[in-house]
């Protein structure tokens, strides 16, 4: 029997969070191991396709590296991909495009203070270019996901985005109605309700494995 799959990251959310919604919508539980100080790396280069990039996730008896080959990997093994090329076009158009403003938060305690990527500047274009967007094609909502007529990768980076943006201000909803309900919706997805319950910090919180297992 194929055990749980196994994540591998540094302990944060980083680019390992977008890949543990999707696996929490499949419904499979994991096992994870952090890289708590940055030399224990060594020891997993040779299991790494470049001997230096995470995330890792050892599942099915492949070590998966890069993080887009991961997110492509996973909802086409778990159904979470569409019916079809236009679904999953489609799907693409809205997961790259919300993963502009996921970086953008993501890399915010990484830039200085005088350069543009403020949290004014993230904010002004989530409420003026990216939420927009989202409150549309809410309208245009087939009777309840954003694409297929089941839940799609599309349907967990939303949300995702959602909480990471109100994380920076707590109100950024108020204006979008419709997504305040898409959120809403998504907290009743039985698969993925208790990612809402996570908050920042504490990406690991309740994970089995530990730093001493490498």
């Amino acid at each position: 029997m194929e055990g749980k799959p196994r994540l591998h990251y540094f302990n944060g959310r980083g680019r390992m969070e977008c890949i543990r919604w999707l696996l929490a919508a499949a419904g499979v539980e994991v096992r994870c191991g952090f890289i708590q100080i940055i030399f224990v790396l060594g020891s997993l280069s040779g299991t790494l396709m470049y001997g230096q990039h995470l995330p890792m996730v050892e599942t099915h008896g492949m070590n998966l590296v890069e993080t887009r080959a991961i997110l492509r990997y996973i909802p086409a093994k778990y159904d979470l991909y569409g019916g079809n090329l236009k679904e999953q076009a489609w799907i693409h158009m809205y997961v790259e495009g919300l993963n502009d403003l996921s970086n953008m938060i993501m890399f915010l305690p990484l830039s200085l203070p005088e350069e543009e990527m403020n949290l004014a500047y993230i904010l002004e274009k989530a409420t003026t270019r990216f939420f927009p967007v989202c409150e549309k094609v809410s309208n245009q909502l087939l009777p309840y996901f954003l694409v297929c007529n089941w839940l799609s990768w599309a349907d967990t980076q939303q949300p995702k985005i959602i909480l990471m943006t109100e994380e920076c201000k707590p109100s950024v909803l108020l204006g979008f109605p419709l997504l305040q309900k898409f959120k809403a919706r998504s907290k009743s997805i039985e698969t993925v309700k208790n990612t809402f319950k996570l908050e920042r910090g504490m990406f690991l919180k309740n994970m089995t494995s530990t730093v001493a297992e490498y």
